[in-house]
């Protein structure tokens, strides 16, 4: 494992696809900034996005961490369907000067969810958690890492979240709450979960949940 940081700029990313993916076309290559700090994120006209590890590791691991990820993307689209999720497209080579593989995908249009949305884009959400739920998970189990499993594993967690929403929520009912929730028996088998559902992996548009990002 390697902790070098690599760069990457829309010019090398211009060159890496006329060399690897020219059947894709000449569409406008723009550099999504933001706050991740694991990939790069390029759109790529107005149909696909490409993501470049930031971090150096061993371009062989890399290569097979992201078909893993692209063959769960596959899976995470078909389980949200009809509701738009990215789905892979190709998995570059290392070129012009960048070490690692790096992977293409759909770019789905929409904004970023926030607090403020109608009640149906609550409705669309709980629709679309329940067709993941639905999806068949081939009898895969939780691996107790991660989001998800026994509740009472994120005692430590909650406690700290309640304790700094002193003043925004009634802590005391928050508490009572989570004690009843954290209790409740096992009554069902393993589902399939998306596990982060943060505003950044909701998409809208007009009112309406539009696409998840996994």
């Amino acid at each position: 494992m390697h902790d070098d940081q690599i760069d990457i700029d829309r010019d090398t990313v211009e060159l890496l696809l006329a060399d690897q993916c020219p059947h894709l076309g000449t569409g406008k290559v723009l550099h999504l900034h933001g706050a991740g700090t694991v990939n790069a994120i390029f759109r790529i006209g107005d149909d696909y996005a490409a993501r470049f590890p930031l971090r150096g590791d061993d371009p062989a691991r890399v290569g097979e961490l992201l078909g893993e990820e692209q063959r769960a993307a596959a899976e995470f689209a078909e389980a949200v369907a009809p509701m738009a999720a990215p789905r892979p497209v190709a998995i570059g080579e290392p070129g012009r000067g960048y070490p690692l593989p790096w992977s293409m995908q759909t770019w789905v249009p929409g904004a970023t969810a926030t607090v403020n949305e109608s009640e149906r884009v609550a409705s669309d959400l709980a629709s679309a958690i329940a067709r993941i739920r639905g999806h068949p998970t081939r009898d895969r189990t939780f691996s107790g890492r991660g989001r998800g499993g026994d509740l009472r594993s994120h005692d430590d967690w909650v406690d700290e979240c309640l304790d700094r929403s002193a003043g925004l929520i009634d802590i005391d009912a928050a508490r009572r709450l989570w004690g009843d929730l954290r209790d409740l028996p096992r009554s069902q088998p393993d589902m399939m979960t998306h596990g982060d559902l943060i505003p950044g992996n909701v998409l809208t548009h007009n009112g309406r949940l539009v696409g998840l990002l996994a």
